[in-house]
């Protein structure tokens, strides 16, 4: 299957209907179908065919949405860069994909001139951001405007799509590459997963450089919806968004809703008209459920669990199941049952099948999988096994088929001789009324090997202390599992480019100068 028949798609659904909404420009599919086999053309004149890379480093826009479709309509594949890395990180990037074309809005220029000036293999620096262009580069809008459109190259099915970079916090980053049939199907697998697919409108708040921020824009191609396109997640600008443009769906990570939920100005904003709340990287604690649903009665929220290796997803909790109450109330605090199309099994250190009920490590097989990691043979190795994806996390399966991840295997605290998984003791400490943030690691002590440390931000005006935060802990879960210590900060837990708290922040610290780290 094409990559670009997406877009075909949304052409013969909807072609006057709202593609892009970027600030105030607004673009219809019909436009959409004009510009892209332009830019796909001259990307093809700077030599972009049989699978040559183009890069893009900018903050999300319209005309990064476009560069999706029109990079493979030239024939090329597509590797989006990483904002929060630095020139160096992009720079290995660059020559691990061996990328013939960089594009650059005006937040990246002067990175991108660095980064042209190291790579000769690089045949034009595009600018494709707001204002003049910077002299050394060429004009995204010129060039539309200036060129003659192509023929759609016609890659398919095991032609390599796009590589998402993973990674670059420790050791060398990985480039997970998917091929055209993969993210294609994954599209249809998304809307046979959601309750509406008619009238879709999606606001990003995800940077497109992570796979959770940039499936979207497949699914809802396909669907010939609109995508509303924010640069990244601020309170008031995606309240404004949805209360403006009528928004229908986003993708927000829990520490999203609480911000969202807690900010004095939420009450300001009509945000009724989201029907699909998907939320990941970390599951939903029960008590913040509990809020959002009570303050947000329209939203249905939908759990997704996958990794980017795993084409963005293997399991879905549907709305239906978020059920606080009865014999099925455990289930929301699963991650769900396996989506269209995906196996999922829970194996042994030796990748036998455990019993439903038994820990063991999550390993995932569909054909929306990764192809492997670009020109890592040995890492692809590792995890691509006998048709399975290894995914690292720690979890169980109940006898219904839904799934709970304890942990990632490497983020279990071994205390005393016990296992404990910091999600758990997260949990518990979200149950408290003064608590916001959470992220609970594993520190050195002498006395049990590795002691559960809790690292707290409490809600705006709130208070607790540290005995009361334990004491409240120990009604909830085992006494082993409750926090030996708390700390309590007053700024946001560190996120990562998944907008996942990066617990080996947190974590190393504590652990420097150490030949043990967890």
């Amino acid at each position: 299957m094409q990559g670009t028949l997406l877009l075909k798609q949304a052409l013969a659904l909807n072609s006057r209907g709202t593609a892009t909404i970027c600030g105030e420009r607004q673009r219809s599919w019909e436009e959409i179908g004009y510009r892209v086999p332009r830019m796909a053309a001259a990307l093809r004149g700077f030599g972009v065919k049989d699978g040559a890379f183009v890069a893009v480093l900018a903050m999300n826009s319209d005309r990064y949405l476009e560069m999706f479709y029109s990079v493979p309509w030239a024939g090329g594949a597509f590797a989006p860069m990483n904002i929060r890395w630095s020139a160096a990180e992009n720079a290995y990037a660059l020559e691990d994909c061996k990328a013939i074309v960089l594009c650059v809005d005006e937040h990246f220029a002067d990175q991108g001139r660095e980064l042209k000036a190291k790579f000769p293999q690089l045949r034009a620096l595009i600018f494709m951001g707001e204002g003049p262009t910077p002299e050394g580069m060429v004009s995204y809008e010129d060039l539309i405007a200036s060129t003659a459109p192509m023929e759609d190259a016609n890659r398919k099915g095991d032609d390599l799509y796009a590589v998402f970079y993973t990674g670059g916090t420790t050791g060398q980053p990985k480039g997970v590459a998917l091929s055209h049939n993969a993210l294609s199907t994954a599209a249809i697998a998304w809307l046979a997963m959601l309750p509406d697919v008619e009238d879709l409108s999606f606001a990003y708040v995800g940077g497109f450089f992570h796979f959770s921020g940039a499936s979207p824009v497949h699914y809802i191609t396909l669907a010939g919806g609109t995508h509303v396109i924010l640069p990244k997640f601020e309170p008031v600008p995606i309240m404004q968004a949805i209360a403006r443009h009528k928004v229908t769906n986003a993708v927000l990570v829990p520490i999203m809703v609480t911000t969202l939920i807690n900010h004095p100005d939420f009450d300001k904003y009509d945000l009724s008209s989201l029907r699909t709340c998907i939320y990941g990287g970390s599951p939903m604690p029960e008590a913040l459920m509990a809020a959002a649903s009570k303050k947000l009665p329209g939203w249905r929220f939908y759990q997704i669990y996958g990794m980017t290796e795993t084409g963005g997803f293997a399991t879905m909790l549907r709305w239906r199941d978020h059920i606080f109450e009865g014999p099925k109330a455990s289930r929301v605090r699963s991650c769900g049952q396996p989506g269209p199309g995906v196996e999922v099994k829970v194996v042994d250190p030796d990748g036998i099948e455990l019993p439903r009920g038994e820990l063991g490590e999550i390993i995932m097989r569909s054909d929306y999988l990764m192809t492997g990691y670009l020109n890592k043979p040995e890492q692809t190795a590792e995890v691509l096994k006998g048709g399975w994806m290894f995914s690292g996390d720690a979890g169980s399966m109940d006898e219904d088929g839904y799934l709970s991840v304890a942990d990632r295997v490497k983020d279990m605290i071994v205390t005393g001789g016990e296992n404990v998984f910091s999600v758990e003791v997260e949990r518990a400490l979200y149950y408290h009324p003064a608590v916001q943030e959470a992220a609970v690691i594993g520190i050195p002590s002498e006395e049990w090997g590795e002691a559960v440390h809790a690292i707290v931000v409490l809600k705006k005006g709130a208070s607790a202390s540290e005995d009361e935060l334990i004491a409240h802990c120990r009604t909830l879960i085992g006494g082993y599992k409750c926090p030996k210590s708390v700390e309590f900060r007053t700024e946001s837990l560190p996120l990562g480019p998944a907008n996942k708290v990066q617990k080996n922040v947190l974590r190393d610290p504590y652990w420097a100068g150490r030949a043990r780290k967890i």
